[in-house]
């Protein structure tokens, strides 16, 4: 097998385009899940109305690439609002449902024949990130990190990337220390408790859904200005468990929880398919059966397998403290 191939592409997933997406998109779950205990199923929401929003304005209708940003995140703020205005004085269950629903709801949108014309339908939209790469200030060619190659706007992606997964990271870090922070943890932990000392929780709730949502659909600018290009598909309820599936392997309720999943999720997806598609060329016994679309799908069954003994024997996550979160699996 070739080890140097395996591992330049098990790095590259850990930290490139793919760990930066999600791991934005589980900091946003964290501060809505991890710290005030909000069921949100439909993260990928908020990454489609961002990521759409610039591409639309873009490539549609000729504006600037600031110009889409800056309606991204109003997008990604009236999504949460039409969301929570009318879920969050309900139980948890109920905003679970409503949210899941919206994410397929605006998928649908996205992809419908009706609205081609604005979103590209099923094929989505490209030709719209020039705007962003003519800023790029790494001189043309490519550069070697170690086993890993780039072009400059590759490594431009990432470097600009990995710099707002730190920003999101330093405003969870700021948010969660501060009094404000604090009530969050009450009204995950027992918000009529929180309620009896004053406290607006449908207020807090509120807050917490929207910040979240902005620190989210950040993920959803990356995707679209790393892959060029974007597709509703993308945007499906897979992505948002993908997102889960991150915070809890790297402990929610805590600040590099999700940081950390994403880089050992994405490690494993990516190296356990390398590794499985180079022992079948390699015709070893029992795995040379498998077709390389087997093998696609046998990585994951091998990662939800280590997830599920995870949530066994350390509920709480990798970086999570028992006593303040556990996700009881028993």
């Amino acid at each position: 097998m070739d080890w140097s191939f395996i591992i330049s592409t098990t790095l590259l997933a850990a930290f490139g385009i793919e760990a930066i997406v999600f791991g934005l998109a589980a900091i946003g779950l964290n501060l809505q899940f991890g710290y005030t205990g909000l069921l949100n199923f439909g993260q990928s929401a908020f990454l489609a109305v961002a990521a759409y929003s610039l591409a639309t304005l873009v490539s549609q209708m000729g504006f600037s690439f600031w110009i889409g940003i800056v309606v991204g995140i109003l997008a990604a703020v009236l999504l949460a609002l039409l969301l929570g205005v009318p879920t969050l004085r309900l139980r948890a269950d109920y905003l679970a449902i409503v949210t899941i629903a919206a994410a397929e709801i605006v998928r649908l949108l996205l992809r419908s024949v009706t609205l081609k014309e604005w979103f590209g339908g099923s094929d989505g939209i490209n030709d719209f990130s020039r705007g962003f790469y003519d800023l790029n200030p790494i001189a043309i060619g490519r550069y070697t990190i170690g086993p890993i190659s780039l072009s400059q706007d590759q490594l431009f992606i990432i470097i600009v990337g990995w710099c707002l997964v730190a920003l999101a990271l330093l405003v969870t870090w700021l948010l969660v220390r501060s009094p404000w922070g604090r009530v969050l943890k009450g009204i995950r932990e027992d918000e009529d408790a929180v309620r009896s000392l004053g406290k607006n929780v449908y207020l807090y709730k509120m807050q917490a859904l929207i910040i979240g949502g902005v620190l989210g659909c950040l993920g959803g600018f990356v995707y679209a200005l790393g892959r060029q290009a974007v597709n509703p598909d993308f945007f499906g309820t897979d992505s948002t468990f993908f997102a889960y599936a991150i915070l809890i392997l790297g402990g929610a309720a805590r600040v590099f929880g999700p940081v950390l999943g994403a880089i050992i999720f994405w490690a494993l997806i990516q190296g356990s398919d390398v590794i499985l598609r180079s022992l079948i060329d390699a015709g070893v016994p029992v795995v040379s059966l498998m077709t390389a679309s087997q093998a696609a799908i046998i990585r994951f069954i091998l990662v939800g397998a280590g997830l599920m003994i995870l949530m066994i024997y350390r509920p709480q996550g990798i970086l999570g403290d028992r006593k303040e979160l556990a996700l009881d699996a028993r």
